[in-house]
């Protein structure tokens, strides 16, 4: 009975590690910008949109679509690094292993 409480305190530890985890996704802020900064988005590490930034020049009543284009690459840049910070936080826990369906 020796390897069941092995296997019970493993079992603690990973609960333990995957609410730290949540708790630090949860904390990250990443900036995503496009149009040479003039827009920028902040995500958390679930890929939250916490604020959008956009610079006056940008806005345009007439090219609404540039300014939808623009925030959707900045979102898409601060995605890409969201998914980097993860790799990179993560990266020493899987060891290599390659579970499907993670990044």
């Amino acid at each position: 009975m020796k390897g069941f409480g092995d296997i019970q305190k493993m079992l603690k530890s990973a609960k333990e590690m995957q609410e730290r985890l949540q708790r630090e996704t949860a904390e990250m802020r990443i900036e995503g910008s496009a149009g040479g900064g003039m827009v920028t988005v902040v995500l958390d590490g679930q890929k939250n949109v916490l604020d959008i930034g956009l610079d006056p020049e940008v806005v345009n009543k007439d090219d609404i679509d540039m300014l939808k284009d623009l925030i959707l690459a900045a979102f898409r840049d601060g995605s890409a690094k969201v998914d980097a910070a993860l790799a990179d936080k993560l990266g020493g826990l899987g060891a290599g292993l390659k579970i499907p369906g993670m990044f």
